[in-house]
């Protein structure tokens, strides 16, 4: 099996680096949407935001997961790729999606300690750590709506790999 797979979670839950790893072990491709964006834009995802608001930018979300959806590929979803439903039902289509579930208060310190990951605009204005809250509370159910597979993305990137590789189907694992 060489089918995509889909790396869901919020900010700072690890979806690139796991996933560049991953790929790494399985012999695929990785691609983030975030940077497959900003490249094909020639903008940052702020630049993005502020020209065509987030609507704009969420349509670019989901051009960008369709184009780069492909065989032996992990795709690191922006966090707020689930929010569109068609989003959702063309991952479940077209691979396995993968959630890294890390409670707020890991993804808030993670995007404290490397705040060159943060450069996405707030969502809520509030400090990170409460954001973070926010938004898992508002998307936790999406994301367990999309995803094949839950992982504990709180931990060690290297044993986050360990764990999916554990999970997925031995025919992808070659």
């Amino acid at each position: 099996m060489t089918q995509t797979l889909f790396m869901i979670g919020a900010r700072g839950a690890g979806k690139t680096t796991v996933g560049s790893a991953l790929a790494l072990a399985l012999g695929y491709q990785f691609v983030d949407t975030d940077l497959f964006m900003q490249q094909a834009a020639q903008m940052s995802v702020a630049d993005m935001v502020e020209r065509e608001g987030w609507l704009g930018f969420r349509r670019r979300e989901t051009i960008a997961l369709q184009t780069v959806t492909n065989l032996s590929t992990i795709v690191a979803t922006g966090g707020g790729a689930i929010l569109a439903e068609e989003n959702r039902q063309f991952m479940r289509r077209h691979g396995t999606v993968i959630y890294l579930r890390a409670p707020a208060s890991v993804l808030a310190q993670r995007l404290e300690e490397y705040p060159e990951d943060t450069q996405r605009p707030t969502l809520t204005g509030r400090p990170i750590a409460e954001e973070m809250l926010e938004v898992l509370a508002a998307r936790e159910a999406l994301y367990q709506d999309a995803a094949h597979y839950v992982i504990d993305g709180a931990a060690d990137p290297q044993r986050v790999v360990e764990q999916i590789l554990a999970v997925l189907p031995r025919e992808t694992v070659k």
